[in-house]
């Protein structure tokens, strides 16, 4: 017996005991991962997982974006802090892409002389990677992204490594899909549920309309509802894609400099014809020393369009619509104030709820129920939130509230 395979012999009846262990743990992952239904808890679950059975510094998982042809960062461990987790990684020019596009695992020993490393996320995050490990999220017939360990703690990455991290996103990609699928599921029911009372209502509408014996102003009538509520059902069908690409993941955030001071202009400019028709007045009082904040300027201008839209539909006539923006501590804080009937206390927790309406409030307001919802979940994905303040008879304030990081990129 040769002294190389006498030393493998006894490192694996000595390693034995040890890979028992982490299988063990593996089946009490996996049994973790199948009853995680909310996405986010999911991946970052994943990504802890991933860390804990191969022994290395830190671990990130990255979904692909078929409309962009990019990996982003989904969530990580150790090196990525919340502000880099969204950070875009070519497909075509990185390890993780690699991984993606061949559909295999790959270790990289020293990362440094690899030419596909994608040394930007070392710059950003001022960590050094050293060696990496990384396998292909496979689902059925597709790849979802690729899950990466960074620098082993003892030693170099092992075969074992290897084939615990392929177990574990074996399990992780159904475990994705599933939770998609729940989402997506639940939400379905709710708009199949939402959907039925304009569809009631332009039945009705359709029916009358063809008695010869109505009259002239009734018939109208009948019409103005008609288009009402087609206009309802369009806006629900818009915001319905919507949420459910961002509650779903597939969703991926630029990270750009935003100056909010323009896009408060810019976003005030787009609903003044709006403002006008009911004699409301736009005012602004912005602190213009503010720098700008990382973020997706285009899911930004959703989310405070969304705010004013709002600010106008409920507010009164001859009312007002007040736009702030000023700093507090580590914060940006850009609130909506209007002058309207204000929400009732019982409603205030439920106001950002999907298709959730003001019950006084509703008659006579055409709307999705999802503006709310949509800008929450964008907020989140800025890591902020908005909170609501509301005082019946006097109006309502809707505060964005965003970490206030500068932009390492500006």
């Amino acid at each position: 017996m040769s002294s190389d395979r006498s030393a493998r012999e006894i490192s694996a009846i000595t390693n034995y005991p040890r890979l028992l262990k982490r299988y063990a743990r593996l089946l009490e992952i996996a049994s973790e991962l199948v009853s995680m239904l909310d996405l986010n808890t999911l991946l970052q679950h994943i990504v802890d997982a991933a860390q804990e059975l191969t022994e290395s510094e830190g671990a990130s998982l990255l979904l692909y974006d078929p409309q962009t042809h990019h990996l982003y960062f989904q969530a990580a461990t150790g090196p990525l802090n919340e502000q880099e987790k969204q950070t875009a990684i070519p497909a075509e020019s990185s390890i993780a892409g690699w991984i993606f596009t061949n559909n295999e695992p790959l270790l990289v020993e020293d990362a440094m002389s690899d030419p596909r490393f994608f040394r930007e996320v070392d710059v950003l995050t001022h960590f050094k990677t050293r060696s990496i490990l990384g396998v292909p999220l496979l689902a059925k017939d597709k790849t979802l992204g690729v899950i990466e360990v960074v620098n082993k703690l003892k030693g170099t990455f092992e075969e074992m490594d290897l084939r615990l991290l392929q177990s574990l996103a074996a399990q992780a990609a159904i475990a994705i899909e599933n939770s998609r699928l729940f989402q997506q599921s639940d939400l379905v029911a709710e708009m199949v549920h939402e959907l039925r009372t304009p569809l009631a209502a332009l039945t009705a509408a359709a029916h009358l309309i063809q008695r010869p014996e109505l009259e002239d102003d009734q018939r109208e009538k009948l019409s103005r509802t008609m288009y009402s509520e087609v206009q309802r059902l369009n806006e629900m069908a818009t915001d319905f894609l919507d949420i459910a690409r961002l509650e779903s993941g597939r969703i991926s955030f630029v990270r750009e400099p935003v100056h909010l001071e323009g896009l408060i202009r810019e976003c005030l400019e787009i609903i003044r014809p709006q403002a006008e028709a009911e004699r409301i007045t736009l005012a602004t009082e912005i602190d213009r020393s503010l720098e700008p904040v990382l973020g997706d300027r285009n899911r930004l201008k959703q989310l405070l369009l969304n705010l004013l839209t709002n600010a106008i539909k409920y507010n009164r006539q001859r009312g007002q619509v007040l736009v702030t923006l000023r700093n507090k501590g580590d914060e940006l804080l850009l609130s909506v104030k209007d002058t309207g009937k204000g929400i009732p206390p019982e409603s205030l927790p439920r106001v950002f709820d999907r298709f959730y309406r003001v019950p006084a409030q509703e008659s006579g307001t055409v709307g999705s129920g999802l503006g709310l919802a949509i800008a929450q979940t964008i907020a989140k994905n800025h890591h902020g939130i908005i909170e609501v303040e509301s005082v019946l008879d006097q109006g309502s304030t809707f505060t964005l509230r965003l970490p206030h990081v500068k932009s390492a990129i500006s």
